[in-house]
């Protein structure tokens, strides 16, 4: 299992189109990928589950995966973070 913090660092934080950004980034991996902030812990393929959390800017996340494709999967999680869900130019 592996296990990273990362803080949302967009200016909108995770809204519509981040989560949706995030779920379909996370689609094709077949491991499981849990998302927890402010006590709560979600399926982070869920688009209902991650809008749930309402992460807004500066909202710390710790992204839980754990499954044959975990690193690949946390790979591409860290750097859609550190893009900014390609939202900020």
């Amino acid at each position: 299992m592996l296990e990273k913090e990362l803080t949302v660092t967009n200016r909108l934080g995770l809204h519509a189109r981040a989560t949706a950004k995030l779920v379909q980034e996370l689609a094709p991996f077949r491991c499981n990928v849990t998302m927890a902030a402010k006590g709560r812990e979600i399926n982070a393929k869920s688009i209902m589950g991650v809008m749930l959390l309402a992460a807004g800017q500066g909202t710390p996340v710790t992204i839980r995966i754990n499954g044959e494709d975990e690193q690949a999967a946390m790979d591409a999680v860290v750097s859609l973070f550190e893009r900014r869900f390609d939202e900020d130019s």
